[in-house]
């Protein structure tokens, strides 16, 4: 697809601005404008509401969910060079386009957008799994932002929705899916992207809980699946050993076999097990 906006094709605007990925700022650019407007549809009804981008680059998605509708997008750039690109496309959409020069671990994102917002977002690899925890943990739930559609390694995909006794199963699977409903609704081969990854990528989407799935302490729960799935072979009356000398108890007590592994134990039974240690 060449356009959706009256904009250059996004190889045109890669070579006008220079804009070769960098490998340490994780980038891999997806320039077909169909899989992007695509994307940009799997999080839903965009119109009426706020949306962060995180990485946009040459902006390919940013295109793709202002022409879907989205009634402000603010995205946030580490990569000077990409500054003059978005520049056209705000340009190009007035008032609908926001661009925050600066590195998304370190800004006060909310204080930029009207709640609820969503997040949309092809995250650089390398930050991808720490951006997501932060937006899984504010301090207060239910969060600022309403659903998260985000581009992983389709690795990181897989943890994210991943059921016990599965491969892919841990840490990550039971924060996600405490709080939000998670699914991937797309899947995309290394071809896809300029310079391909070796590696395939999945877009997930989470929707968030008016309240957790079950109740418990939110810090209780991260410190308990830390430590049994540090050491996921082991049974978790050793894993959780730390916790107190009466762990076998507190473990049948909500019933969960001692010589039980990490991997074997469901999110409520982990749940009940915070409950019972808090």
């Amino acid at each position: 697809m060449g356009t959706i906006d009256g904009l250059p094709p996004l190889r045109e605007v890669i070579r006008a601005h220079e804009l070769v990925a960098k490998k340490q700022l994780g980038q891999n650019f997806l320039l077909d404008l169909n899989l992007t407007a695509k994307i940009a549809r799997s999080a839903g009804d965009l119109t009426g509401c706020d949306v962060l981008e995180v990485g946009p680059g040459p902006g390919g998605l940013t295109r793709g969910l202002l022409a879907e509708g989205a009634r402000r997008v603010v995205a946030v750039e580490k990569d000077a060079r990409a500054l003059p690109a978005l520049a056209e496309i705000a340009a190009a959409y007035p008032g609908r386009l926001a661009v925050l020069h600066g590195d998304a671990l370190e800004l006060d994102l909310a204080a930029h957008l009207v709640s609820p917002f969503k997040i949309v977002a092809n995250l650089p690899y390398n930050v991808g799994t720490e951006l997501l925890i932060r937006w899984l943990s504010p301090p207060a739930w239910p969060p600022l932002w309403s659903s998260l559609t985000l581009m992983f390694q389709k690795e990181v995909a897989e943890r994210i929705v991943a059921k016990p006794r599965t491969e892919h199963y841990g840490r990550l699977a039971l924060l996600a899916q405490w709080r939000c409903d998670a699914r991937i609704v797309m899947t995309l081969p290394p071809e896809a992207f300029t310079p391909a990854p070796k590696v395939h990528s999945a877009v997930v989407q989470l929707t968030a809980l008016p309240q957790p799935r079950f109740p418990c302490d939110f810090g209780v729960l991260q410190r308990i699946t830390a430590m049994a799935f540090n050491q996921r072979r082991k049974m978790l009356r050793s894993s959780l050993k730390a916790l107190g000398p009466d762990i076998d108890a507190k473990l049948e007590a909500v019933g969960i076999p001692p010589t039980a592994r990490a991997e074997e134990i469901g999110l409520e039974q982990f749940c009940a097990l915070a409950r019972a240690i808090a």
